[in-house]
């Protein structure tokens, strides 16, 4: 009995020892970064005088915060959290996907993915932390405006990480 109950010891010790093992560390935008993405997006839009709807996201696609400004178009709430989703999954700015597209990579068509220009992925030291997109006026002002808040949460970046 006593043979048993050591063996049993060692086996839970060795499990334990692997569940950390098994274990990764994830870096994603907390509540506070994506405020402040939504924020200096929202300001872009503003000085371009393009009212869009804003959406946050974190690297699996999954909304963190939302903005309608007024003015903006229904449609383009949808188009805004979709063009974010495909940015952090694809780990990609929606430009590259919609450019794919115009070169003959139709496939990407069928692969219910927004590629549509305005949605860009959120770096911070390289690593995908979540993504925004930016529906309203044109692809131009969505991309530029994208492009604008992502380098915001960049340059101070607000993650947590998770494991």
């Amino acid at each position: 009995m006593t043979k048993r109950g050591v063996s049993v010891g060692i086996l839970a010790t060795v499990f334990c020892l692997a569940v950390d093992a098994q274990t990764i560390n994830v870096t994603a935008l907390d509540q506070a970064g994506a405020q402040t993405v939504l924020q200096a997006a929202k300001e872009s839009a503003q000085q371009r005088n393009a009212p869009s709807a804003i959406a946050v996201v974190d690297p699996a696609g999954d909304l963190l915060a939302f903005q309608r400004m007024d003015g903006v178009r229904p449609a383009s709430v949808d188009l805004a959290v979709e063009k974010a989703r495909t940015a952090a999954r694809l780990r990609r700015p929606t430009a590259e996907i919609e450019e794919s597209i115009n070169q003959g990579r139709t496939a990407f068509v069928t692969a219910n993915i927004m590629a549509l220009r305005g949605g860009m992925p959120i770096r911070v030291n390289g690593e995908v932390v979540g993504a925004v997109g930016v529906a309203g006026l044109s692809k131009e002002t969505d991309t530029g405006i994208a492009t604008t808040a992502a380098a915001a949460a960049s340059s101070s970046p607000k993650v947590t990480q998770r494991r």
